[in-house]
């Protein structure tokens, strides 16, 4: 009977290491096929064509657009009392979707911003076009300059989390010439295993095992609390229940492509930067968003109290603010 047990723990424990190693040779092999410049060429939206939903309605300050065409969801503002000719354009991160940006979105069409929210293929209302475990960051990437191309003028690109990322990305792969960017809570400038991998593990010690298992980052994510610790504050707009609600599943993937040999930052960002850190972010710390900000040379802002969210923290009126005086300081016009 005991060598009968140790034969199957021993054989369970092959298998479950074997599973293990076959699934990081399969992702190193995803990333190391990958050349940011080909996806970019080479890159094309497969989402259904034509439009599939089409939403108009208005608010005090603003029309409101909200369509899915193409494939990709877009919330748009058209504020009645435009001031400022940029467009804003809003990039969501890891599981969320457009709808993130909404509390902010209704204050700068308030004052005078038009702005555009679009959510990437598998996120919120935009239907999946790949396998969420395969999607990567020049996947993602790819639709992000879709975004900024349609636009009329270059906008300023405003990025949440991993949003903040696909900014850097762009900075690096795209160009260096937009009007500003905004880094809300961003991902790290040179290493996520390093400044953001490891406290994300603190913070949730089944996380890695239970990635391993469906290969995405969904789990992170899992249930309301899991959700609620490592996004917002107990102040935030939402509570954990609505949050969790209007989450996604995720690539892991991702997490992988934001560290070297995949990835290094830029060098001299010539683009004027706000760099947003949420002072109680579990996921992202304080101490490692000063540091990237002080390599891009950025303008720093530590949020009071806020979580990694920090666009829908109690405070996001504040921080709106903020980010509209930095802007007009930039001579935005």
């Amino acid at each position: 009977m005991a060598k009968s047990l140790k034969f199957w723990l021993g054989a369970t424990l092959g298998a479950t290491m074997g599973w293990v190693i076959t699934q990081q040779l399969w992702g190193l092999g995803q990333l190391l096929s990958k050349d940011v410049q080909r996806t970019l060429a080479t890159q094309t939206n497969q989402g259904a064509k034509g439009l599939l939903f089409s939403e108009t309605r208005e608010t005090d300050a603003a029309e409101v657009v909200h369509t899915i065409q193409d494939g990709i969801e877009r919330i748009v503002y058209r504020p009645k009392d435009r001031r400022f000719h940029t467009p804003i354009l809003m990039q969501h991160g890891m599981w969320h979707g457009a709808w993130c940006w909404q509390l902010w979105q209704e204050l700068f069409a308030a004052w005078g911003w038009e702005s555009h929210a679009h959510s990437l293929p598998g996120h919120a209302g935009s239907p999946t076009q790949r396998p969420i475990a395969r999607c990567t960051l020049d996947y993602y990437l790819s639709f992000l300059k879709a975004e900024v191309d349609r636009l009329p003028q270059p906008p300023v690109l405003m990025g949440h989390s991993m949003g903040g990322a696909l900014t850097q990305w762009y900075l690096k792969h795209v160009g260096d010439d937009l009007p500003a960017v905004v880094l809300v809570a961003p991902w790290v400038s040179h290493s996520m295993f390093w400044d953001g991998f490891l406290a994300m593990l603190r913070l949730d010690p089944l996380l890695y095992p239970l990635m391993m298992r469906s290969w995405t980052a969904t789990p992170f994510v899992r249930n309301p609390k899991r959700a609620a610790n490592a996004l917002i504050s107990d102040r935030a707009a939402y509570s954990p229940e609505e949050l969790h609600a209007k989450l996604g599943p995720e690539s892991a993937l991702v997490l992988y492509q934001h560290n070297p040999p995949f990835w290094s930052p830029p060098k001299d960002v010539k683009t004027p930067m706000l760099w947003l850190a949420g002072e109680s972010d579990t996921m992202l710390v304080e101490a490692v968003e000063r540091r990237s900000a002080a390599y891009y040379k950025a303008d720093y802002v530590v949020v009071e109290g806020a979580g990694h969210n920090v666009m829908v923290e109690h405070n996001y009126r504040q921080t709106a603010e903020t980010v509209h005086n930095w802007l007009a300081e930039q001579g935005i016009t």
